[in-house]
């Protein structure tokens, strides 16, 4: 099976390259799984339940967060009751949700999608080796595909993250600095690796956001809150290939193409399960 997942979704460039694009992209490419990090959906900071639908409805098969999944309050009844919606699992487990999901298909193998959140240069929190050894442990022996979302800042943790799961999961991708890296690879042990995806978002900015604010606040040192740039968006991801029998990848690149017109083709979807 092919899949394809996209980085982080930067502000409303961000929203409307997805939803424009989305669904040609899926029959161009031959996409069976469409995912994305949806974070910076909001204006750069959160996702609302409505921004998750519109989402949904475009053909993404499930979202994953980081550590502004938390900012939209809205959100939190649709991460209990949404299989679709996921947040870093590392979190304490009385908060909304879980980042553990397993997605369906007819036709296709079970894919687990898991989603966990780094420690380096981010806020404190439990070990993501800790809690991605024990959800890797505890999948079901039906479930051949795992995809593991690392929402992280470091790229040694990433790549570390990468190796540490090598033949364990299908694929590891990166998120959170919305820089596409350049090293796309499947791991000897059959793991498809992405040490980030880059994002979804205005093609001419800083990281999604308004450059001129970014510049202010290095040149005079002063806080200044960020605010997500406008302009023609950009998607970058990566397009894995899973062995359905085994789980392994056998193929990882990465992905990037300019917003075009509207879309006309209608988004397929996907239910998840727990």
């Amino acid at each position: 099976m092919r899949i394809l997942f996209l980085g982080d979704i930067v502000g409303e460039p961000g929203m409307r390259a997805v939803k424009d694009n989305l669904p040609r992209v899926r029959e161009e490419e031959g996409i069976d799984f469409a995912f994305a990090n949806g974070e910076n959906a909001n204006h750069g900071y959160g996702l609302t339940a409505v921004q998750a639908e519109d989402l949904l409805r475009a053909g993404l098969d499930g979202i994953t967060g980081g550590n502004h999944i938390w900012q939209s309050k809205d959100l939190y009844p649709l991460l209990e009751s949404d299989g679709r919606i996921l947040r870093p699992h590392n979190y304490p487990d009385h908060l909304p949700g879980t980042g553990v999901r397993i997605f369906r298909r007819e036709g296709f193998p079970k894919v687990a999608v898991i989603n966990i959140i780094g420690r380096t240069f981010m806020p404190p929190i439990d070990c993501p080796f800790a809690a991605i050894e024990t959800i890797v442990d505890g999948l079901p022996a039906d479930v051949p595909a795992a995809i593991v979302d690392f929402h992280a800042e470091a790229t040694g943790e990433k790549i570390a993250m990468g190796y540490f799961l090598e033949g364990k999961v299908s694929a590891v991708v990166g998120t959170h600095t919305h820089v596409q890296t350049n090293d796309a690879k499947v791991l000897p042990g059959g793991t498809g690796y992405l040490t980030d995806l880059g994002m979804c978002g205005a093609r001419d900015s800083c990281l999604g956001m308004k450059p001129e604010i970014i510049l202010d606040r290095y040149l005079t040192g002063l806080p200044r809150q960020l605010e997500a740039a406008s302009g023609e968006g950009i998607l970058q991801g990566a397009i894995f290939d899973i062995d359905d029998s085994s789980g392994k990848a056998v193929a990882m690149t990465a992905f990037q193409q300019e917003h075009r017109a509207q879309a006309v083709l209608q988004p397929t979807t996907s239910r998840g399960e727990k």
